[in-house]
């Protein structure tokens, strides 16, 4: 893998998390507080620094550092807790239409990636990109508080619910 795409410590990070297949689970608003919910127990109890996030229907985007310069540890265990957690969320919502599909779908991409992994919630690559200047920064920025209404879901990116764009949001962020 290209340097390019790795976590090293000290940094700060554009970071994109995927959900395997591109399965739209974010949706639903249970399972998009849920990541914001375990993001916040990573800002409280493990230093992530969240300077600027967006939660998309399959994706989230975050600029992000941690305190001790260990960001990839951060990002290791955010997605190994938030699969169970989801996962256990979907399994139990009587309520949930797509949920034998999506169960499915989580089992079909954890076959042959290992043997202890029953489900696979999130890709495995996170494309860290190391934001090296103030630049390149600005750049990703614009991206994130801009990906909701380049995807025609709002017109301006504070209407956004699950952004740093939004002034009501319920992440801490770092600013």
């Amino acid at each position: 893998m290209s340097e390019k795409y790795k976590f090293h410590k000290h940094g700060l990070f554009f970071v994109t998390m995927t959900v395997v297949g591109w399965i739209d689970v974010f949706t639903r608003k249970k399972y998009a507080d849920e990541i914001i919910k375990n993001l916040n127990y990573c800002i409280d109890n493990k230093g992530l620094e969240v300077y600027h996030f967006c939660i998309m229907s399959n994706h989230i985007h975050l600029i992000c550092s941690a305190e001790d310069g260990e960001v990839g540890r951060i990002i290791r265990d955010f997605k190994s807790f938030t699969t169970k957690e989801i996962i256990r969320q979907i399994a139990e919502n009587p309520y949930e239409s797509r949920k034998e599909w999506m169960l499915y779908m989580f089992r079909y991409f954890a076959k042959g990636s290992s043997p202890k992994c029953e489900f696979q919630f999130w890709q495995h690559t996170n494309h860290p990109v190391w934001l090296e200047s103030n630049r390149f920064m600005l750049q990703k920025t614009r991206y994130i508080l801009n990906n909701p209404v380049k995807a025609g879901i709002v017109s301006e990116p504070e209407h956004y619910i699950y952004s740093s764009a939004n002034p009501k949001t319920e992440l801490k962020l770092s600013f």
